[in-house]
């Protein structure tokens, strides 16, 4: 059975069922199992948390309590694109509420939402850890500092090329 979500994302929840069953009665390995389950759909439906809780000997309360506790671990589906904008001390001294604010302008999305078109995910991190590029946002892997207006329209595509 493939469920599609509510974000354009379809699930197929006998993958899910089948990866559930290999874990069956192995209550330690509730990380490893919700890991592995959003590995292979990206987020973990909220769907399938009753199933982890029956094959774990777990209460869905339980379950839903480590998934919420994780700041990895997703119940909704997320872009292709993970945005990471830094609120950190050096950023937000250097313009960092800005270029959050430009961001969302354009991709047209809030913090800890996903645009329409699954292509972003935009999020604010404490810290991204290099200071000395304040202020700085975090496209997936990639990390873009000393940003300014102009930076930020050429990242996401809608400035002119220096």
């Amino acid at each position: 059975m493939t469920v599609k979500t509510k974000k354009k994302s379809k699930v197929d929840l006998k993958q899910i069922e089948k990866i559930i069953a290999g874990y069956r009665g192995k209550r330690w390995a509730l990380i490893p199992l919700v890991q592995e389950i959003q590995e292979k759909a990206g987020f973990i439906p909220p769907e399938v948390i009753p199933s982890i809780a029956g094959a774990l000997n777990l209460f869905p309360s339980q379950v839903q309590a480590v998934i919420t506790f994780y700041a990895q671990l997703y119940t909704k589906p997320r872009g292709r694109n993970i945005v990471r904008v830094c609120r950190g001390t050096a950023c937000h001294v250097r313009g960092g509420n800005s270029i959050l604010k430009l961001t969302k302008q354009h991709l047209g999305i809030e913090e800890g939402q996903t645009s329409e078109d699954m292509e972003y995910t935009l999020e604010t991190v404490a810290c991204i850890g290099v200071c000395a590029l304040a202020p700085n946002l975090m496209i997936n892997k990639d990390t873009y500092g000393n940003l300014n207006p102009k930076k930020v329209a050429r990242i996401f595509g809608r400035g002119k090329k220096e």
